[in-house]
Protein backbone atom coordinates (compact mmCIF):
# COMPACT_ATOMS: atom_id res chain seq x y z
CA UNK A 1 0.00 0.00 0.00
CA UNK A 2 1.25 3.46 -0.92
CA UNK A 3 1.84 5.57 2.18
CA UNK A 4 1.47 9.34 2.59
CA UNK A 5 2.49 9.58 6.26
CA UNK A 6 4.46 7.02 8.24
CA UNK A 7 5.17 7.37 11.94
CA UNK A 8 7.71 4.74 12.96
CA UNK A 9 8.92 3.82 16.46
CA UNK A 10 8.18 7.26 17.89
CA UNK A 11 8.45 7.92 21.63
CA UNK A 12 8.09 11.11 23.67
CA UNK A 13 8.38 11.67 27.41
CA UNK A 14 7.40 14.69 29.49
CA UNK A 15 9.02 14.87 32.94
CA UNK A 16 9.32 11.10 33.07
CA UNK A 17 5.81 10.41 31.74
CA UNK A 18 5.86 8.56 28.42
CA UNK A 19 3.10 10.23 26.42
CA UNK A 20 4.06 8.34 23.23
CA UNK A 21 5.61 4.90 23.48
CA UNK A 22 7.11 3.29 20.37
CA UNK A 23 4.16 4.44 18.26
CA UNK A 24 3.85 3.34 14.64
CA UNK A 25 1.10 4.64 12.36
CA UNK A 26 0.63 4.91 8.61
CA UNK A 27 -2.04 6.33 6.33
CA UNK A 28 -2.55 6.18 2.57
CA UNK A 29 -2.78 9.27 0.33
CA UNK A 30 -6.55 8.82 0.00
CA UNK A 31 -8.02 7.47 3.24
CA UNK A 32 -10.33 8.32 6.13
CA UNK A 33 -9.07 7.18 9.54
CA UNK A 34 -10.51 7.61 13.03
CA UNK A 35 -8.19 7.70 16.04
CA UNK A 36 -9.81 6.94 19.38
CA UNK A 37 -8.64 6.18 22.91
CA UNK A 38 -9.11 7.17 26.54
CA UNK A 39 -7.88 10.48 27.94
CA UNK A 40 -4.09 10.41 28.17
CA UNK A 41 -3.77 7.86 25.37
CA UNK A 42 -1.44 10.15 23.40
CA UNK A 43 -3.82 11.41 20.71
CA UNK A 44 -2.95 15.09 21.07
CA UNK A 45 0.78 14.44 21.39
CA UNK A 46 0.58 12.30 18.24
CA UNK A 47 -0.88 15.26 16.32
CA UNK A 48 1.62 17.64 17.91
CA UNK A 49 4.49 15.48 16.66
CA UNK A 50 3.11 15.14 13.13
CA UNK A 51 2.62 18.92 12.85
CA UNK A 52 6.00 19.82 14.35
CA UNK A 53 4.71 21.38 17.57
CA UNK A 54 6.49 18.68 19.60
CA UNK A 55 9.73 16.87 18.75
CA UNK A 56 9.92 13.15 19.63
CA UNK A 57 12.75 11.70 21.68
CA UNK A 58 13.21 8.92 19.13
CA UNK A 59 11.68 7.50 15.97
CA UNK A 60 10.87 8.76 12.47
CA UNK A 61 8.03 10.72 10.88
CA UNK A 62 8.20 10.31 7.09
CA UNK A 63 6.14 12.19 4.53
CA UNK A 64 5.22 11.82 0.87
CA UNK A 65 6.46 9.74 -2.04
CA UNK A 66 10.10 10.48 -1.27
CA UNK A 67 9.67 9.72 2.45
CA UNK A 68 11.03 13.08 3.59
CA UNK A 69 11.57 13.41 7.34
CA UNK A 70 9.18 15.90 8.92
CA UNK A 71 11.45 16.10 11.96
CA UNK A 72 13.77 18.45 10.08
CA UNK A 73 10.97 20.92 9.33
CA UNK A 74 9.37 23.75 11.31
CA UNK A 75 5.62 23.93 11.96
CA UNK A 76 5.21 26.43 9.12
CA UNK A 77 7.23 24.26 6.71
CA UNK A 78 5.14 21.21 7.62
CA UNK A 79 1.94 23.16 6.96
CA UNK A 80 3.30 24.27 3.58
CA UNK A 81 4.27 20.68 2.81
CA UNK A 82 0.59 19.76 2.92
CA UNK A 83 -0.50 18.95 6.49
CA UNK A 84 -3.43 20.89 7.93
CA UNK A 85 -4.70 20.66 11.50
CA UNK A 86 -8.06 21.70 12.89
CA UNK A 87 -8.19 22.05 16.65
CA UNK A 88 -11.29 21.17 18.68
CA UNK A 89 -12.22 24.81 19.32
CA UNK A 90 -12.79 26.71 16.08
CA UNK A 91 -10.42 29.64 15.53
CA UNK A 92 -11.87 32.02 12.97
CA UNK A 93 -11.82 35.82 12.64
CA UNK A 94 -15.29 36.52 14.02
CA UNK A 95 -15.47 40.20 13.03
CA UNK A 96 -14.61 39.36 9.43
CA UNK A 97 -16.90 37.91 6.77
CA UNK A 98 -16.66 34.29 5.67
CA UNK A 99 -15.23 35.52 2.38
CA UNK A 100 -12.51 37.48 4.21
CA UNK A 101 -11.66 34.48 6.41
CA UNK A 102 -11.25 32.27 3.35
CA UNK A 103 -9.32 34.97 1.48
CA UNK A 104 -6.77 35.24 4.29
CA UNK A 105 -6.31 31.47 4.20
CA UNK A 106 -5.76 31.13 0.43
CA UNK A 107 -2.54 29.45 -0.59
CA UNK A 108 -0.26 32.18 -1.92
CA UNK A 109 3.30 33.53 -1.51
CA UNK A 110 3.64 34.91 2.02
CA UNK A 111 6.57 37.33 1.69
CA UNK A 112 5.87 40.79 3.21
CA UNK A 113 5.93 42.60 -0.15
CA UNK A 114 3.78 39.92 -1.82
CA UNK A 115 1.18 40.23 0.94
CA UNK A 116 1.09 44.04 0.73
CA UNK A 117 0.67 43.98 -3.04
CA UNK A 118 -1.88 41.14 -3.16
CA UNK A 119 -5.23 41.98 -4.70
CA UNK A 120 -8.27 39.77 -5.22
CA UNK A 121 -8.66 38.39 -8.72
CA UNK A 122 -11.40 36.64 -10.63
CA UNK A 123 -9.65 33.33 -9.92
CA UNK A 124 -9.33 33.99 -6.19
CA UNK A 125 -12.99 35.01 -5.99
CA UNK A 126 -14.00 31.83 -7.78
CA UNK A 127 -11.84 29.74 -5.45
CA UNK A 128 -13.38 31.35 -2.35
CA UNK A 129 -16.88 30.60 -3.64
CA UNK A 130 -15.86 26.98 -4.35
CA UNK A 131 -14.45 26.56 -0.84
CA UNK A 132 -17.60 27.97 0.76
CA UNK A 133 -19.75 25.63 -1.31
CA UNK A 134 -17.53 22.68 -0.43
CA UNK A 135 -18.15 23.13 3.30
CA UNK A 136 -21.85 23.97 2.90
CA UNK A 137 -21.59 27.73 3.52
CA UNK A 138 -21.97 29.06 0.00
CA UNK A 139 -25.04 31.10 0.92
CA UNK A 140 -23.28 32.83 3.86
CA UNK A 141 -20.18 34.26 2.20
CA UNK A 142 -20.85 37.85 3.22
CA UNK A 143 -22.00 37.22 6.78
CA UNK A 144 -19.67 37.79 9.70
CA UNK A 145 -18.08 34.62 11.00
CA UNK A 146 -19.20 35.52 14.52
CA UNK A 147 -22.83 35.12 13.44
CA UNK A 148 -22.37 31.45 12.58
CA UNK A 149 -23.42 28.55 14.79
CA UNK A 150 -20.70 26.48 16.46
CA UNK A 151 -20.95 23.78 13.79
CA UNK A 152 -20.80 26.31 10.96
CA UNK A 153 -17.64 27.84 12.46
CA UNK A 154 -16.13 24.36 12.43
CA UNK A 155 -16.96 24.04 8.74
CA UNK A 156 -15.52 27.48 8.02
CA UNK A 157 -12.27 26.51 9.69
CA UNK A 158 -12.15 23.32 7.61
CA UNK A 159 -12.70 25.52 4.55
CA UNK A 160 -9.77 27.71 5.65
CA UNK A 161 -7.59 24.62 5.87
CA UNK A 162 -8.76 23.46 2.44
CA UNK A 163 -7.68 26.85 1.08
CA UNK A 164 -4.11 25.72 1.78
CA UNK A 165 -4.65 22.64 -0.45
CA UNK A 166 -3.51 20.08 2.16
CA UNK A 167 -2.83 16.44 1.36
CA UNK A 168 -3.53 15.44 4.98
CA UNK A 169 -6.13 16.88 7.34
CA UNK A 170 -5.92 16.26 11.10
CA UNK A 171 -9.32 17.02 12.65
CA UNK A 172 -9.73 17.08 16.43
CA UNK A 173 -13.17 16.12 17.84
CA UNK A 174 -15.26 17.78 15.13
CA UNK A 175 -18.58 16.53 16.55
CA UNK A 176 -18.17 18.19 19.97
CA UNK A 177 -20.92 20.73 20.66
CA UNK A 178 -22.76 20.13 17.39
CA UNK A 179 -26.45 19.57 16.86
CA UNK A 180 -27.57 16.25 15.39
CA UNK A 181 -28.11 17.84 11.96
CA UNK A 182 -24.66 19.46 12.07
CA UNK A 183 -23.06 16.16 13.06
CA UNK A 184 -24.68 14.41 10.11
CA UNK A 185 -23.52 17.12 7.73
CA UNK A 186 -20.00 16.97 9.21
CA UNK A 187 -19.90 13.19 8.65
CA UNK A 188 -20.86 13.70 5.01
CA UNK A 189 -18.25 16.47 4.61
CA UNK A 190 -15.38 14.45 6.10
CA UNK A 191 -16.23 11.37 4.05
CA UNK A 192 -16.32 13.46 0.89
CA UNK A 193 -13.00 15.18 1.68
CA UNK A 194 -11.37 11.77 2.18
CA UNK A 195 -12.19 10.86 -1.42
CA UNK A 196 -9.31 13.08 -2.59
CA UNK A 197 -6.91 13.26 0.37
CA UNK A 198 -6.04 11.68 3.72
CA UNK A 199 -8.20 12.68 6.69
CA UNK A 200 -7.49 11.69 10.31
CA UNK A 201 -10.33 12.31 12.76
CA UNK A 202 -9.57 12.20 16.49
CA UNK A 203 -12.88 11.61 18.24
CA UNK A 204 -14.49 10.35 21.48
CA UNK A 205 -18.04 10.02 20.19
CA UNK A 206 -18.41 6.39 19.13
CA UNK A 207 -21.69 7.00 17.30
CA UNK A 208 -19.96 9.64 15.20
CA UNK A 209 -17.05 7.27 14.50
CA UNK A 210 -19.50 4.58 13.42
CA UNK A 211 -21.09 7.00 10.97
CA UNK A 212 -17.68 7.70 9.46
CA UNK A 213 -17.52 3.99 8.55
CA UNK A 214 -13.73 3.90 8.27
CA UNK A 215 -10.66 2.16 9.66
CA UNK A 216 -10.11 2.89 13.34
CA UNK A 217 -6.85 3.13 15.29
CA UNK A 218 -7.11 2.76 19.09
CA UNK A 219 -4.36 4.38 21.15
CA UNK A 220 -3.55 3.48 24.74
CA UNK A 221 -0.61 4.66 26.83
CA UNK A 222 1.01 6.17 23.77
CA UNK A 223 0.95 3.19 21.45
CA UNK A 224 -1.46 1.38 19.12
CA UNK A 225 -3.67 -1.03 21.05
CA UNK A 226 -5.82 -2.20 18.13
CA UNK A 227 -6.62 -1.33 14.53
CA UNK A 228 -9.35 -2.25 12.07
CA UNK A 229 -13.06 -1.64 11.59
CA UNK A 230 -15.01 -0.24 14.52
CA UNK A 231 -16.74 -3.60 15.00
CA UNK A 232 -13.36 -5.34 15.02
CA UNK A 233 -11.72 -3.07 17.59
CA UNK A 234 -14.90 -2.92 19.71
CA UNK A 235 -14.74 -6.69 20.10
CA UNK A 236 -11.09 -6.62 21.20
CA UNK A 237 -10.92 -7.58 24.93
CA UNK A 238 -8.09 -5.13 25.58
CA UNK A 239 -10.05 -2.25 24.03
CA UNK A 240 -13.11 -3.20 26.08
CA UNK A 241 -11.00 -3.26 29.22
CA UNK A 242 -9.20 0.08 28.83
CA UNK A 243 -11.63 2.18 26.84
CA UNK A 244 -15.16 0.95 26.19
CA UNK A 245 -15.80 -0.53 29.62
CA UNK A 246 -17.44 -3.82 30.46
Amino acid sequence: MKTLLEVSGVSKSFDGFKAINNLSFAIAPVELRAVIGPNGAGKTTFMDIVTGKTRPDEGQVLWGDMSHSLLRLSEAQIARAGIGRKFQRPTVFEDQSLADNLTMALKAPRGPFRVLRWKPTEDSGKRIAELADEVGLGDRLHRKAGELSHGQKQWLEIGMLLAQEPQLLLVDEPAAGMTLAEREQTTTLLRRLAETRAVVVVEHDMDFVRRLNCRVTVLHQGSVLAEGSLDHVSANPDVIEVYLGR
